[in-house]
């Protein structure tokens, strides 16, 4: 974006990992970044990206959201960041774990898109990046809340492209694979006492938190999500880490049974 004019970007979940790592490659540009966090008061010196304004959100509370709103202004670029992660075998989750985690990472983003979409579209000029993960796209067992959400704002991101981009405005997705952001630390984990799932669950967690602590660096993420938001014609999905590009082309190739087969295999999971 450095041949063109300043942007205000906005990027959720920005004290941490992609966000943080986001909100610091658009100030490196020289753009007037909004980051958010749900206390950015408590946020210590070593968390704050120089250049980046914190403003406080709550994705999952709707008074939070509209005051947030109410004084925020024009905004060239969203980056949906903001999100909680979630394991656990689908027949043990906690309904109330579930709806959280769909007010965090689906409906709290969409309401944030349709209160910068009007603004965008009156100007001639929006992008909006909803950072989703190759789950959505690769799905795995004791995943099935996370992955519902990720495939649901790629559903969105990708239907609304085409109510959007008439008017200047492109709306796309980034499926981030394995990362190393210590988010494994901070998953959600929920499996009842004496599930007939455990042996299984705790294998799976230990060869995906393994995995996660090889991944790709945030600020690789980053650099997809910036490159994307300067395209001129940004595509759908972009995908980054965990081999994508290889990934993905194998998925059009092979029946989806061998798909299935493949990545139980590569987490130890009986199929």
């Amino acid at each position: 974006m450095s041949s063109t004019p300043t942007r205000t970007v906005l990027v959720t979940g920005a004290s941490s990992g992609i966000g943080k790592a986001t909100a610091a490659a658009f100030a490196a540009q020289g753009h007037q970044v909004i980051g958010t966090s749900r206390n950015p008061d408590t946020l210590a010196a070593a968390d704050r990206v120089p250049g980046v304004e914190y403003r406080a959100l709550d994705l999952t509370d709707a008074e939070s959201i509209r005051r947030f709103v109410a004084d925020l202004g024009p905004v060239d670029v969203l980056v949906n960041n903001a999100g909680e992660s979630q394991a656990g075998p689908l027949a043990e989750l906690p309904g109330e774990a579930i709806e959280r985690l769909f007010r965090l990472n689906v409906f709290g983003a969409i309401t944030l898109t349709q209160a910068v979409l009007p603004g965008m579209r009156e100007r001639g000029y929006g992008r909006v990046v909803m950072v989703g993960s190759m789950l959505g796209s690769f799905p795995m067992a004791y995943r099935s809340s996370y992955v519902a959400t990720k495939a649901a704002i790629r559903g969105f991101a990708t239907a609304a492209r085409f109510e959007e981009s008439p008017f200047g405005v492109w709306i796309t997705t980034v499926e981030p694979g394995q990362i190393n952001t210590g988010l494994s630390e901070r998953r959600s984990k929920y499996l009842a006492e004496g599930s007939p799932h455990t042996a299984e669950f705790t294998k799976f967690m230990a060869v995906l938190d393994k995995r996660m602590s090889k991944g790709i660096a945030p600020e690789k993420v980053a650099e997809t999500i910036v490159a994307a938001a300067n395209s001129q014609r940004p595509r759908p999905l972009y995908a980054v880490g965990s081999n994508a590009p290889v990934m993905f082309a194998i998925r059009r190739i092979l029946p989806r049974t061998v798909m299935e087969r493949l990545i139980a295999s590569a987490h130890g999971l009986k199929r």
